[in-house]
């Protein structure tokens, strides 16, 4: 019996990735309701066949992309989903080979590893993962949360804007199953599972939680911001076309909720 691969060290929340038929309106919406800032335009994913944005929220990133042309993985998730759920959650840690080595005792493949150096990702089967994408990654010589970070671009820290988007403090997963996929995630982050206020199942990190509710289908489904006033992001929600709902309205293939 081989041993199991241990994988100590931090892990934290590093990007969320949704998908778009188009890159614009969504891009230009997200920033104009949450007073965001695109930061940076990755030219490097157009050999994916993707067009891509990022914003920073604090030191997490929110990225949208689109697909260029037909039969690209974005593409097959648009039609799978219907453009309903968040396409990727991205992970930052000391080491994400060793990572990546733990999904598979657990049965989770490798689809894709991102070797451009200082930078080197792992991205793991989405099928296998359920729900969305996973993906780990480290930039060599930055342990600084505020450190360089090449997805992002050269001086993404200068684009963080706190005055009307402070954090993205939360993630919403959904199945029929919320308990099983609440472990499934857990075993494959190596996070133990824990459950929150409301009983639900939760993987709480550094930096954020993934919480856990039951639905119809096994996407991601929302994510939770902490805003300075929850009234004006509403009323910008509205001023741009968007039906709001309590304090949450749905943007990108997510719902977004906002906390004060």
């Amino acid at each position: 019996m081989t041993e199991a691969i241990e994988v100590a060290g931090h892990l934290r929340l590093r990007q969320i990735c949704l998908v778009a038929p188009r890159l614009e309106p969504l891009a230009g919406d997200i920033a104009a309701i949450m007073g965001l800032t695109i930061c940076y335009r990755d030219g490097n994913v157009a050999k994916y066949g993707l067009e891509n944005a990022l914003l920073p929220v604090d030191t997490v990133l929110l990225e949208v992309v689109s697909p260029l042309r037909p039969g690209t993985a974005a593409g097959r998730f648009l039609d799978k989903t219907g453009g309903r759920g968040g396409y990727m959650a991205i992970f930052g840690c000391d080491d994400p080979d060793r990572r990546a080595a733990h999904a598979k005792e657990v049965g989770v493949r490798v689809a894709n590893i991102i070797d451009h150096p200082p930078y080197h990702g792992v991205q793991l089967h989405p099928r296998d993962c359920r729900a969305a994408f996973i993906e780990f990654n480290h930039t060599e010589g930055s342990d600084d949360i505020l450190g360089p970070y090449p997805p992002a671009g050269p001086d993404w820290q200068r684009s963080i804007r706190n005055d009307v988007t402070q954090a993205l403090i939360g993630v919403e997963m959904q199945s029929p199953e919320p308990h099983a996929l609440a472990g499934h995630w857990g075993r494959i982050l190596d996070i133990p599972v824990s459950q929150n206020q409301g009983g639900e199942p939760e993987l709480r990190l550094a930096n954020g939680s993934f919480r856990f509710v039951a639905g119809a289908s096994e996407i991601m489904s929302g994510l939770t911001f902490r805003v300075s006033e929850i009234a004006a992001v509403r009323e910008a929600a509205k001023a741009r076309g968007y039906a709001v709902s309590g304090d949450s309205f749905l943007l990108g293939g997510v719902t977004f909720g906002l906390a004060a």
